[in-house]
């Protein structure tokens, strides 16, 4: 409880803590803090799930990566493709895979020799299949990132929207007492700067996030175009043939 003193010199109590401004604000402005209180916690949440899952794909990909360089077919691969459905590169891989094979069961496996084994054209078709499952990778880690993203670029502005709205209610109660005196205008500013307060408690957090999964998520696209590049060289050199 803070005290402020009336034009007669009786001091007058004027409550200005947070949760009292909360209560007895107006509907606008419980409605403004009630929008930025939800979108802080759907950011949390999508902050802590984006956390887990890059701390799940990195340790998929890693011991994949290793049994891939290690392999001595691309058919062993495959065959333990199974055991790392978190691993974006376990995907690409199968995805390319599975592209040779249909190619390899097409019109597109020549034979130049009685004592070789096929050899297969239209390499285009690999480079675009492989190319299609990092797409669908990087969209499907990418999803709710945009929502980070909004609520750091509205949450201040929606805060402000409160801000604004409490100031006003200050304005209105002068102009209705003609007392310009703390007890009158001190609700209302209250109002306004806990709406500011919590627009940026929404925002900052959301826009850190926002910023840190995207840089992750364009390292992990830059390791998946590498693994894409080496995994496209292997099969230039085992089964395609030369053009």
């Amino acid at each position: 409880m803070n005290y402020a003193w009336a034009a007669d010199g009786v001091s007058v109590g004027v409550n200005t803590g947070a949760l009292h401004a909360i209560m007895s604000a107006n509907i606008v402005v419980q409605l403004t803090l009630i929008c930025l209180l939800v979108m802080s916690v759907m950011s949390w949440a999508i902050i802590y799930s984006k956390r887990k899952q890059f701390k799940d794909i990195d340790e998929a990909d890693a011991p994949f990566e290793d049994i891939f360089w290690k392999a001595s077919s691309l058919d062993d691969v495959y065959d333990k493709v199974a055991e790392f459905p978190g691993s974006s590169m376990a995907k690409v891989f199968r995805a390319g895979y599975s592209e040779l094979r249909k190619m390899a069961d097409s019109n597109l496996a020549v034979t130049t020799d009685d004592s070789q084994p096929p050899m297969l054209s239209g390499i285009d078709n690999l480079e675009r299949a492989l190319s299609k499952a990092i797409d669908s990778e990087v969209s499907n880690i990418e999803t709710r990132l945009g929502f980070l993203a909004t609520t750091g670029s509205t949450g201040p502005f929606i805060g402000l929207f409160g801000t604004v709205w409490g100031i006003m209610g200050s304005f209105q109660k002068i102009g209705a007492t003609g007392m310009a005196s703390l007890a009158v205008v001190a609700p209302g500013i209250a109002e306004a700067l806990i709406a500011t307060g919590i627009g940026l408690f929404a925002a900052i957090p959301a826009t850190v996030g926002y910023n840190l999964y995207l840089n992750k998520l364009k390292k992990h696209e830059i390791r998946l175009n590498n693994f894409a590049s080496d995994f496209l060289n292997i099969a230039k050199r085992n089964f395609f043939k030369e053009s």
